[in-house]
């Protein structure tokens, strides 16, 4: 994708659609498998909605590609989070290590890691003061994970590192969908209930300074590099027509923006996983996304969307494998 050099460049990309031809030739594929119809549920869905982004009946998982972004946060300033911002640092060289939870589970689920950290150093402005990112922040950001994204890829699975970004995510969740700071706002790494009132106010007071703006311009006032750098990484997955795996609470969150913008936007993306943080099933219900998996995980890192990379691989492998009534001998009448 080339490099966009504003937000509002966003609304004119000229991105491509599903192919409604080869998903229905893969839903008249799921009819003809020797099984009764309809009985692998959402597996049949799985296998049709990637027939439509690979356009063709019999889709192929070869290569899946999984990105994890890693930010630190002005707002921790305000006391959201109950480890120091170093964590985010250390758990990048955790996940470099091979030692944390994605790396085990995108080794099983056949998925390549790489991790990305984004000046770690230089955290986003607080934003109950000022914008968390400039416009250039933002875009550069979003052009640096645009730009990590392979778009000779079959499914690019998202996830996120960053102390504090779960008061970043409420914050977005709340500006782009409305209600009320409680409905958004849960206890992220651990935080008690004064932890959580605390962050209930500082989403309240952010969100209200920044009122008024555009969704893609609440992605710079509010949202921190690696919502920004994930933001990025659909659209350029869009624009080579790689389906995406967004995890939970955070990944979804910051995204928010291009569904305020234009829902369509995300047409390509599913949910992996319902993440425990409350505001999580609010905001798939609000952007019409059904997660794959309800495992009661909050991590974060894409471990849920590379567990839903294991739901996917057997859709497509009973998709694909599976005999026909025809090939069986059986007679379906």
């Amino acid at each position: 994708m080339t490099p966009l050099s504003a937000l509002d460049d966003i609304l004119g990309l000229a991105l491509p659609h599903p192919d409604a031809a080869a998903a229905e030739a893969a839903r008249a594929r799921q009819a003809q498998l020797t099984k009764p119809p309809g009985s692998l549920g959402r597996l049949e869905e799985l296998a049709a909605f990637m027939a439509a982004w690979q356009g063709t009946d019999r889709p192929k998982l070869d290569r899946a590609q999984a990105l994890v972004f890693a930010g630190n946060h002005g707002v921790c300033a305000q006391g959201v989070n109950p480890f120091p911002q170093a964590v985010t640092g250390l758990m990048v060289a955790n996940f470099e290590a091979g030692g944390a939870a994605i790396n085990q589970l995108c080794r099983v689920a056949g998925a390549e890691l790489t991790v990305i950290a984004l000046d770690l150093a230089r955290p986003t402005a607080d934003f109950t003061h000022a914008p968390a990112m400039t416009e250039a922040e933002c875009l550069a950001a979003l052009n640096r994970g645009a730009a990590a994204v392979d778009p000779s890829a079959d499914l690019l699975i998202l996830g996120e590192m960053g102390i504090g970004n779960s008061t970043v995510s409420a914050a977005l969740a709340h500006a782009i969908c409305g209600g009320a700071p409680e409905d958004w706002v849960g206890r992220g790494t651990g935080s008690d209930a004064e932890g959580v009132a605390r962050k209930r106010e500082v989403v309240a007071r952010g969100v209200a300074r920044h009122a008024g703006l555009a969704p893609l311009h609440l992605l710079a006032a509010i949202g921190g590099r690696e919502q920004a750098a994930l933001c990025g990484a659909v659209l350029a997955a869009r624009a080579a027509r790689v389906p995406v795996m967004l995890d939970g609470y955070i990944c979804t969150a910051a995204v928010a923006p291009l569904h305020g913008a234009a829902p369509g936007l995300l047409d390509h993306c599913l949910v992996g996983h319902l993440s425990a943080e409350p505001g999580h099933a609010r905001l798939c219900s609000a952007m019409g996304k059904a997660p794959i998996l309800d495992l009661g995980m909050a991590l974060g890192e894409g471990t849920g969307a590379a567990l839903a990379l294991m739901v996917m691989r057997g859709a497509l492998e009973c998709h694909n494998g599976m005999a026909t009534f025809a090939e069986a001998g059986i007679s379906a009448a």
